[in-house]
């Protein structure tokens, strides 16, 4: 491993930031997602969870994994979410 890993090379914040701008899309996606608080995927692949644990006591045993497949995107949504809030463009700007 190199020994500057972790450390900008010679581009100033500004100059980075400039060369590596969002695209309107992903900024206005940014912006929309930023508004909800990260509670709310938790919650939803929680909630996710326990309905399939229930669809599968009923035996409804293919909803059951439909529903299951949703809490691994509720997550990544969450942790999108955290990183747009703390990281996202919203923050250069």
């Amino acid at each position: 491993m190199s020994s500057t890993m972790g450390q900008q090379t010679g581009l100033g914040a500004g100059q980075m930031s400039q060369q590596h701008a969002e695209g309107a899309v992903a900024r206005t996606i940014e912006q929309q997602t930023a508004k909800l608080p990260s509670d709310v995927f938790l919650w939803a692949a929680l909630g996710s969870m326990g309905t399939a644990a229930v669809l599968r006591l009923l035996g409804k045993k293919h909803a059951s994994l439909f529903v299951g497949d949703w809490v691994a995107p509720f997550m990544l949504f969450g942790v999108y979410n955290k990183i747009v809030k703390t990281q996202g463009s919203d923050r250069a700007h």
